[in-house]
Parts: structure tokens; C-alpha cells; sequence
């Protein structure tokens, strides 16, 4: 996928890598802590600088929690106009969804393919192309991502 910190930590540990929280729907652990600590590779896709800058700048503080993702559904799209600007915002919007959803939703967890694509991994057993729904976000305003990150939590 191209995500460069994703690319090094997975050349370090190798391989796709499911985090901690997803022992408990029984899949393998390697890829170090995703909680709120910063450590492992949840720490790192938590960052999403580029996104919490514009954020800030809107006046929208995240705070890893679901009112958060209502907060940025409810931003003015000015970035459409920056093809370069809305990519990096798409990554950064589809890590921050999935940071949420790993943070909020009970046995969520990341999991990073060996290609470097983070998805997020629900208890059910689907996985969600979250970086793939930030791009569609930032670039046509669906899905919202309180939505989506509502029907995370229901599976």
C-alpha cells in the first residue's frame, strides 16, 4: 500500500500481523499493543497527523471516541480541491476510523497484510478495508465515518 512507518514496522516483524485485542475472537498476536498506550503498530496508525492538523484547525479535537468521527462528518470538504492533500486525508481519515473502531468496539483489532494494508478485523470475522473507506470519504463523502463506525460496533 505504500503507508512508509507501516512498510518498516512490518519489515521488522514480517508478515500480516493482528493485534493484541484480537486473541480474545482467537486470532494470532504479532503485532504488539493497538491500545491507547502508542505502542505497536496500533500506536503508529493511531497518529493520523495530517488529519488531526486540519482538525484542529476546524476547531475539532479527536479524541479517539465516535463523537469524534461526527465532528469531522461535519467538516467542510475544502481539501476536494487538493488531489495530493485529499489522498494523504483518505489515509489518514480511514486510520482514524479504524483507530476508533479498535479503541471503542470490544475485540477489534487491527491487521496489517503483508502487502502493508491495514484493515481492522471485527469479533464476527469481517474486516474492514477502513483506509479504503477514508479515500472515499475525503474524496466523496460516504460512507460518513460515524456511520460506518456505528456499524462496526453492531456487528
Amino acid at each position: 500500500m505504500g503507508i512508509a512507518f507501516v512498510d518498516r514496522w512490518r519489515a521488522r516483524h514480517g508478515g500480516a500481523a493482528v493485534a493484541p485485542a484480537a486473541r480474545a475472537a482467537g486470532a494470532s498476536d504479532a503485532a504488539g499493543a493497538a491500545g491507547g498506550t502508542g505502542e505497536g503498530i496500533g500506536g503508529l496508525l493511531a497518529e493520523c497527523e495530517l488529519l488531526r492538523e486540519q482538525a484542529g484547525l476546524a476547531g475539532v479535537v479527536l479524541d479517539d471516541t465516535p463523537a469524534s468521527l461526527s465532528a469531522l462528518d461535519q467538516l467542510l470538504p475544502r481539501w476536494r480541491d487538493d488531489p495530493e492533500a485529499s489522498d494523504w486525508l483518505g489515509n489518514d481519515a480511514g486510520l482514524y476510523l479504524g483507530t476508533v473502531i479498535v479503541r471503542t468496539v470490544p475485540g477489534a483489532a487491527w491487521r496489517v497484510w503483508p502487502d502493508g494494508r491495514p484493515t481492522v478485523l471485527l469479533p464476527a470475522g469481517r474486516e474492514l478495508d477502513v483506509v479504503r473507506m477514508g479515500h472515499s470519504w475525503a474524496t466523496d463523502g460516504y460512507p460518513e465515518l460515524a456511520v460506518a463506525c456505528a456499524e462496526a460496533e453492531e456487528d
